[in-house]
């Protein structure tokens, strides 16, 4: 390993301390954004009978083409009561039951009706008829186990009879800011101070990525409320805190959580922003201690934390989904860190371009507003010229 982790490594280590959490069943109305625990299978089959893809006529292909007679009708819910006869027909609409000796339906555009008669042209059997069971079957799955729920998942699994389903438990997180410099947001500002601005953006995170943030009273710059503050988070799944994790006199962090018993597991990753990141672990509770400037603490989120969290819930393949893409134009390389770019993405000729954003710098939290992408630029000498094939992170 090289004197400070690269991010792979850093990830692999907190990949190792990241366990699954228990199981709890949630409503289905409440499963938007949770990762299920087990495969929820379909409780009925789908289309649960043979139903109308379309307004018409329910016909037997072999009478057609014809002129049929008109007896009777099948709408959504109020199925026709019988079975179709020869030379019959019956007006149908889109969701209703096919009934018993219809195989095909005809538009009802593709007709023309004579008082109790239609005309309709050849029809082929199947003809605008969903099958029964041709969604999924009773008993198959419908979402696996280690998926998150998104609204497809969700109304599928609603389609399929279930009224919920057994999920991992969302991880709580307390988040902290510490700082004798903030200041909460619509406050007065004295000289020397600062709006604190992330935990605000970690709860947003957090709250992407299916974790409950419990919000801790941000502390000054004094050691015993730091250490106060982060015992109290030690008592949930995860703590994250923002700033205090250097080498400054003021950088409490480190040493409270060494007092209370957490052990470092590595402090600094070879990556810009974000290097100070440290990552430590207490009677199965992860610790992420990320560095007070705002964009760092984005950067060392998307690298770390959030895959310990997909982890934590039982995703499959937990970790930072790199994409493809191209440089929009060149950009110098970092000796010895990879760097993370902001940068806005477009689609052109079927390839992603990546431009970067103008300022960099890990304070510049409202510059970064614009950005919908972190580009990876590996370490290394020179500079990667305007076109050349990078991975990135959407934002």
């Amino acid at each position: 390993m090289s004197e400070l982790p690269s991010i792979d490594e850093a990830l692999a280590l907190v990949l190792a301390h990241a366990q699954p959490l228990g199981t709890e069943e949630v409503a289905i109305d409440e499963a938007a954004g949770r990762v299920l625990a087990a495969d929820a299978a379909a409780t009925v089959d789908l289309p649960p009978f043979a139903s109308s893809a379309m307004d018409g006529f329910a016909v037997r292909a072999a009478d057609t083409p014809g002129r049929l007679r008109v007896v009777g009708q099948s709408s959504a819910g109020r199925p026709f009561e019988g079975s179709l006869q020869s030379g019959e027909a019956i007006v149908i609409s889109t969701g209703a039951v096919v009934p018993a000796g219809a195989d095909a339906v005809v538009p009802v555009e593709s007709t023309t009706a004579e008082d109790d008669r239609v005309v309709v042209g050849a029809a082929e059997p199947g003809l605008h008829v969903r099958c029964r069971g041709g969604d999924v079957r009773a008993g198959e799955p419908v979402a696996l186990a280690g998926s998150r729920l998104g609204p497809s998942q969700v109304g599928a699994l609603a389609a399929s009879g279930l009224a919920a389903v057994i999920c991992s438990r969302a991880p709580r997180v307390g988040v902290l800011a510490t700082g004798s410099e903030l200041r909460a947001p619509g406050e007065p500002l004295e000289p020397g101070q600062i709006y604190e601005s992330n935990t605000y953006t970690l709860a947003a995170q957090l709250a992407s990525a299916g974790a409950v943030a419990v919000r801790l009273a941000t502390v000054a710059d004094d050691e015993g409320a730091t250490r106060a503050a982060i015992e109290q988070g030690l008592e949930l799944d995860m703590l994250i805190t923002a700033g205090g994790v250097s080498v400054g006199p003021h950088d409490l962090v480190r040493g409270a959580l060494a007092a209370l018993s957490a052990r470092e597991v590595f402090w600094r990753v070879a990556v810009k922003p974000g290097k100070p990141v440290a990552f430590a672990v207490r009677r199965g509770t992860l610790v992420f201690g990320l560095p007070g400037n705002p964009v760092s603490s984005l950067v060392a989120f998307e690298l770390f934390v959030r895959p310990a969290l997909e982890a934590l819930q039982g995703v499959h393949e937990p970790g930072p989904r790199w994409l493809p893409g191209v440089l929009s134009e060149a950009v110098n390389r970092n000796g010895v860190r990879d760097e993370l770019l902001r940068a806005q993405s477009t689609v052109e000729r079927d390839a992603v371009v990546l431009e970067p954003l103008v300022g960099q710098e890990s304070h510049m939290i409202v510059r970064s507003v614009a950005a919908d992408a972190l580009v990876l630029v590996p370490r290394g000498d020179g500079a990667l010229a305007a076109g050349a094939p990078v991975s990135y992170l959407r934002l």
